[in-house]
């Protein structure tokens, strides 16, 4: 297990699944088989530099699906692990993994049926797309700073429902066992969330900087830029079609995230790197637009407008995490009062505070902030005295105005410091007002009144994520892998591939033995890929060898005269590369 993996939080360990390697069928691996071999040969050409020598370096081979664990001791060699997860994850454990340097990889394989592209996780897009590009190291530098700023975006509840239908409908599409009603019904659930989408959150412009780097980047000149993104390396058909002059080439900058894209859809337009480096400062660029940079009232009119939970920090250092329901501003448009939906936590540097956790805060918390009216320093940085002098005495009744207008009448339980600084009042008996508007009231138990000046960020999810638990609702796990039992048809037509791999295996010598296979797959005339893989063999023997086989231009002639134009294309393909051999 690499070093990555084993530094894992225990929150994120639940979402580590098995990979079981057993259950891959020999149709499994002839598919991975057929999409590496064709990777192999185009991206030779039209991949970034480092993509072929990291699928060396990645554990990544041709002929077999990988095992994640092999993929792991790999990429511990470059400070990077892998480990096997159950197909969609929510979005922030997805890149919490990524940020701490470690790939999640879904473990199931998609369908020959869906050979050429699957929106749903499979190893695929994981393995093959993703892990290669980590060998490039200011690539992998980007992948895991754009992780960790991710997770500061401000996911919106429609965000949320529409990943939900997303993830729904991929895992329909891809799961044998489902019927087209299913299917239906999963797609009109999809266009339902996205006519319910009614502004673009700040996730999802960070969303839209992943698609258009992470999974469909191109890189270099932009008259004959390279691919790099996972998307369409693991895609035989669209990684073909996105170099051609019908996909516009955009010089990449942070305008990208304006740009929306459709996931079952070839997308209009590209945007080109001139290089790795580029990169990070095009994401720095987008930092500089972001919440937890700007802070303030714009910060909180996000989180608001957002409906999910998220982070206010104050200049004091302290934190609070809750869906924030409303907050007011001073004269100068300064947030003075701001408002939380439970649970809430309190933190401090990303740490929950004693006895400020959900189970105190569990339906809400509001408190005013800013500077004190009679104190001529910040109020995080008041002292005992400066406490004494404005009657703030433990166990004491007192006033404090806030320059804002708001006062807080009670007793004064106790008051929390950490490094120095004055974090929190704890007010019994305590009444909140400005003006004749009440905002607390005695009978609603104690006041945790925050002391500091500004709101300096706002970011998504909560501060402590260990200790705040699940927040990310309606994000399930989920896999696209069936659940009945394989059919008759199936398991002959699974064995058929296995004598197959097993000839290619054993070392393809035998033309008696060939000939019983190609007499055998007589019956599976309509199984393309099995077809092609006995054609590519035949055509490796010796002339003399091969000239002793029956069927082979029959074989030839039905692979190219079957199936629809999909099936058409990658028989072309596949074709294509056994006469290149």
């Amino acid at each position: 297990m690499s070093a990555a993996v084993q530094n894992l939080p225990e929150y994120l360990r639940k979402y580590i699944s098995v990979q079981r390697y057993e259950n891959y069928t020999a149709e499994d691996h002839a598919a991975w088989r057929y999409i590496m071999r064709q990777s192999r040969q185009y991206f030779r050409e039209h991949a970034v530099e480092s993509y072929l020598e990291g699928l060396e370096k990645t554990g990544i081979p041709t002929d077999r699906i990988p095992r994640i664990t092999e993929m792991d001791e790999a990429l511990n060699r470059f400070g990077w692990g892998a480990v096997p997860v159950v197909g969609f994850i929510p979005p922030s454990a997805f890149l919490d993994f990524q940020s701490r340097k470690v790939l999640p990889i879904a473990a199931d394989m998609r369908t020959v049926e869906h050979i050429a592209y699957t929106p749903a996780p499979d190893i695929v897009h994981e393995a093959a797309g993703h892990a290669p590009v980590l060998a490039d190291p200011e690539y992998a530098e980007y992948l895991c700073r754009y992780a960790t700023l991710a997770q500061k975006a401000i996911m919106s509840l429609e965000d949320i429902r529409l990943y939900e239908a997303i993830r729904n409908l991929s895992d329909v599409k891809e799961n044998p066992d489902c019927t087209p009603s299913q299917i239906k019904k999963a797609e009109a659930a999809l266009e339902e969330a996205n006519r319910n989408i009614s502004f673009v959150s700040e996730a999802a412009k960070v969303a839209r900087m992943n698609w258009w780097t992470v999974e469909y980047g191109l890189a270099g000149d932009i008259t004959n830029p390279r691919i790099y993104g996972a998307g369409l390396l693991s895609s035989v058909g669209e990684s073909q079609n996105c170099l051609s002059d019908t996909v516009k080439k955009i010089p990449l900058t942070v305008d990208c995230v304006e740009y929306s894209y459709d996931i079952t859809e070839p997308q209009p337009q590209l945007f080109v790197t001139p290089n790795m480096k580029h990169l990070t400062v095009v994401l720095e660029h987008l930092e500089d637009r972001m919440a937890f940079k700007i802070g303030g009232k714009v910060g909180l009119e996000r989180a608001v407008e957002a409906r999910t939970v998220t982070t206010a920090v104050l200049d004091s250092g302290i934190a609070a995490s809750g869906v924030c329901k409303t907050f007011e501003v001073d004269s100068r448009d300064n947030p003075s009062f701001i408002a939380f939906e439970g649970p809430v936590q309190l933190c401090m540097n990303e740490k929950q505070l004693e006895g400020h956790g959900r189970e105190r805060h569990p339906h809400g918390f509001s408190s005013p902030i800013g500077k004190w009216r009679g104190l001529d320093k910040a109020p995080t940085e008041a002292n005992d005295s400066d406490l004494t002098r404005l009657g703030l005495v433990p166990n004491k009744r007192a006033t404090l105005v806030f320059e804002s207008g708001f006062e807080v009448s009670g007793t004064l339980k106790s008051s929390l410091r950490l490094q120095g600084k004055l974090l929190c009042l704890t007010w019994a008996d305590c009444t909140v007002k400005r003006g004749t508007k009440i905002y607390f009231e005695p009978s609603w138990g104690e006041f945790d009144m925050l002391v500091g000046n500004q709101v300096v960020s706002v970011h998504g999810g909560p501060a402590d994520r260990v200790q705040y638990g699940e927040y990310e609702v309606g994000l399930a796990t989920s896999s696209p892998s069936r659940t009945s039992p394989h059919s008759e048809s199936e398991k002959k037509r699974f064995e058929m591939y296995q004598r197959v791999r097993a000839y290619r295996d054993g070392g393809k010598s035998d033309p008696k033995a060939l000939q019983a296979l190609l007499d055998q797959a007589k019956i599976f005339a309509d199984d393309w890929l099995i077809q092609l893989e006995l054609l590519e063999i035949a055509e490796e023997l010796p002339d003399a060898a091969r000239s002793q086989l029956s069927g082979i231009d029959a074989l030839r002639a039905n692979l190219e005269s079957s199936g629809n134009k999909t099936k058409k294309w990658l028989i072309e393909r596949g074709l294509d590369l056994i006469t290149k051999a």
